[in-house]
């Protein structure tokens, strides 16, 4: 990974632990709240350990198949939030590949 990927990776995971928690998220908070939750938690191990091992991964590519699924029934209120999940997904899911 460069240095411009794990500046980018630290930036948004510093906005996202930053961030509140989405109003009006509906009917499917609770699949939503569990996927922010793993991967913020894959994200926090990567920070801890600085790697990713196999098995957080394929739970990774499991969430953001998921999330790609759910995005385009979202209102633009919430879009921002998960989009920017997608995104450090998408960044860890580079890191753990390598």
């Amino acid at each position: 990974m460069t240095q411009e990927h794990r500046q980018d990776l630290t930036r948004l995971w510093d906005i996202h632990r930053a961030a509140e928690w989405p109003v009006g998220v509906g009917s499917r908070e609770g699949e939503l709240m569990t996927l922010d939750t793993v991967v913020s938690g894959c994200a926090a191990y990567y920070f801890e350990e600085h790697e990713l091992d196999p098995q957080r991964v394929a739970i990774l590519e499991d969430c953001l198949s998921d999330l790609e699924a759910v995005l385009p029934e979202l209102s633009e209120d919430l879009l921002d939030y998960f989009e920017r999940v997608k995104q450090l997904g998408g960044l860890l899911l580079e890191v753990g590949r390598r």
